[in-house]
């Protein structure tokens, strides 16, 4: 009699266990669909981008008779674009965020996991129909040019914000009810807390400032929830439960922050990254560095430095430049000798030096946000990363001398004839763009397609490596990874504009300006600052919100614009690529694929040598204004 109960519990179970599995068949069924939904549009409006910029270039400088509608609907395609992408990135789990926390305790990290995207829904949720509003006000709009309603380039607001609901819904069910329930419950309860309270933060003042912008937003950031999520929950909590400022505020500083003409050229960058990577342009310029001084005792180790900076001035993404140039250097140094965790401590350190090297993405969103224009912050650049580069050498050199790392024959004058022969192509096109900006040749978003087609030419007709089939894939990576930048800058413009209307900006202004020292305190301090900010937010979000509050600062204590800018971009790299919070640390590990554990101790030379010749060229602007 004691087993009936026992085969009754075998059966239910077993009846659950069929109607779990064909919820999951369907979660994957429509998540296939939905696939399909954004990724082929995704491709598409990625080269219809290029084609139209193009277009625009080759009829401005070559037929004299610029294309006036051009930009607008390079505009209207790029919301589209980022929207789409920012949709992708939720479904892959590629939004920006910290998993430090995540990965300290795999028995919480489930449960963070399903926090992030119940915040992601929560914060969508709260957006949608704020963005259908917005969407619906600007039909009353018509684009001058193109004579249709901006409502068509508005919907993909609403229609972005729908989708990424849709994914994160389809998340959720896949994930099951129960793992779902607790965070489910301590989302719901924060919410609760949050409307009980409200009468009483409305009387508080600028302590809300630090209830929502410090406190809840550093919970949620720490929790391992995408950071644009991060900013645009604790700036709809700070509007909702202090202000009667309405949501559709925020969908319009959002689509503010990214409809800026320069972010154009983020997806540009990106995509160049991964063709020079496809097309073996990387690989050409690493082997001629490699043919130069591997030889000598640490060589590869001066070749890495050498090709992060080479490549970072024709990328502009650190993901895409540590892919080029680790797969083609760790596994020779590997059989060299090198220690795996000084591999990837010299390659997060690296990444955090070239962060200024044009044309890197930071320096695209710091012009875009501050209004600094961006042929002079590619100018200031370059120095300044050539000599922290130097340092990271002097490291090197110091620790090379007494390590026992086999080396390699010199390379006969041959070899290095022919391996700059190969190179030569690669190594002219970081001096075509930035003679191109510099020059006033183009602008930084049209030089981006002049490297695209330089790029598809050399790497069809001299190089002969490029794999058509990838092409699809690496344009909705490149899509993807766009998305997801753009994304937070507009989550993090209208976090921006809440401090501005709050005041905060002005009490930051007066607290800053009333530090004893003037301007060399004011520096080093911003150094600090920018440190613990990469550390916490990466590089572009960082950058985003403070740099509209703190770049007019520095203007009023006469600091130049573009040496403050280089100096705090330089500060945010070493935090971003700084254990064990930094991401950018994390990313490097996984490209390079070594344990995180192993550059832990490693990396701290180098990032002590980068902060010391940090502090030292933000007290000599010449560095970076002198070639302006």
């Amino acid at each position: 009699m004691r087993g009936l109960p026992a085969l009754a519990d075998a059966e239910e179970a077993a009846r659950i266990g069929r109607g779990r599995l064909s919820v999951v068949q369907l979660v994957d069924t429509l998540d296939r669909w939905l696939r399909r939904v954004i990724e082929i549009p995704l491709a598409v409006l990625l080269v219809v981008e290029i084609v139209v910029l193009s277009a625009g270039v080759v009829a401005r400088y070559v037929f004299h008779s610029p294309l006036i509608w051009s930009d607008e609907l390079a505009n209207m395609l790029f919301l589209w674009l980022s929207m789409l992408g920012a949709t992708s990135a939720f479904r892959r789990f590629e939004h920006m965020r910290m998993t430090a926390f995540i990965r300290a305790g795999t028995g919480r990290g489930k449960f963070l996991d399903i926090l992030a995207i119940v915040a992601g829904v929560m914060f969508l949720g709260a957006t949608l129909h704020p963005a259908y509003e917005f969407a619906s006000d600007e039909a009353f709009v018509t684009m001058p040019a193109l004579s249709i309603s901006n409502a068509w380039r508005a919907a993909a607001l609403p229609v972005g914000i729908a989708l990424m609901l849709m994914v994160g819904c389809l998340q959720l069910l896949r994930a099951g009810l129960r793992p779902v329930l607790r965070p489910s419950l301590v989302a719901l309860v924060a919410v609760i807390a949050l409307t009980l309270f409200s009468p009483l933060f409305r009387e508080l003042g600028n302590l809300n400032l630090v209830i929502f912008f410090v406190v809840a937003f550093a919970s949620l950031v720490f929790a391992g929830v995408p950071i644009a999520f991060a900013f645009g929950l604790s700036t709809i909590g700070y509007l909702t439960f202090t202000t009667s400022i309405p949501n559709e505020v925020i969908v319009g500083r959002m689509n503010e922050g990214m409809a800026h003409p320069i972010l154009l050229s983020v997806p540009l960058f990106i995509f160049l990254g991964l063709l020079i990577q496809a097309t073996g342009m990387a690989a050409a310029m690493v082997n001629f560095l490699a043919s130069l001084v591997g030889h000598v005792r640490g060589g590869l180790l001066y070749v890495l430095i050498g090709s992060m900076y080479l490549v970072s001035g024709i990328s502009g993404s650190k993901a895409a430049d540590m892919a080029a140039v680790a797969p083609v250097l760790f596994p020779e140094m590997r059989k060299r000798g090198a220690e795996p965790g000084r591999l990837v401590a010299l390659l997060s350190a690296a990444g955090a030096q070239t962060e200024t090297i044009p044309p890197s993405l930071v320096l695209i969103a710091v012009g875009s946000v501050t209004n600094v224009s961006i042929a002079a912050l590619f100018t200031g650049g370059l120095l300044p990363g050539a000599i922290l580069g130097v340092v990271l050498c002097l490291i090197v050199w110091w620790q090379a001398r007494s390590e026992g790392e086999s080396r390699s024959a010199r390379a006969p004058v041959a070899v290095m004839i022919k391996c700059l022969f190969a190179a030569l192509p690669a190594l002219l096109l970081p001096f075509v763009i930035r003679s191109a900006v510099i020059e006033g040749i183009a602008t930084a978003t049209e030089v981006s397609t002049i490297g695209i087609v330089y790029t598809l030419i050399v790497g069809v007709l001299f190089f002969r490596k490029l794999d058509w089939t990838r092409m699809v894939p690496m344009l909705v990576d490149t899509a993807t990874l766009s998305g997801a930048v753009l994304f937070v800058i507009g989550a993090a413009s209208g976090m921006a504009w809440a401090l501005t209307q709050s005041g905060f900006s002005a009490l930051l202004a007066s607290a800053m300006t009333a530090l004893p020292g003037g301007q060399p305190s004011f520096l080093i301090v911003s150094v600090a600052a920018f440190v613990i900010l990469g550390t916490v937010l990466e590089g572009i979000p960082a950058m985003v919100l403070f740099g509209p509050l703190l770049f007019p600062v520095a203007r009023a204590m006469g600091i130049h614009e573009v040496h403050y800018a280089i100096v705090v971009i330089l500060a945010m790299g070493i935090g971003l690529f700084a254990p064990p919070f930094g991401v950018g640390y994390y990313m490097a590990c996984a490209i390079g694929n070594v344990n995180p554990d192993a550059g832990m101790k490693p990396i701290l030379p180098y990032l002590a040598a980068l902060f010391l010749a940090l502090l030292i060229l933000a007290l000599l602007p010449w560095v970076s204004v002198g070639f302006l």
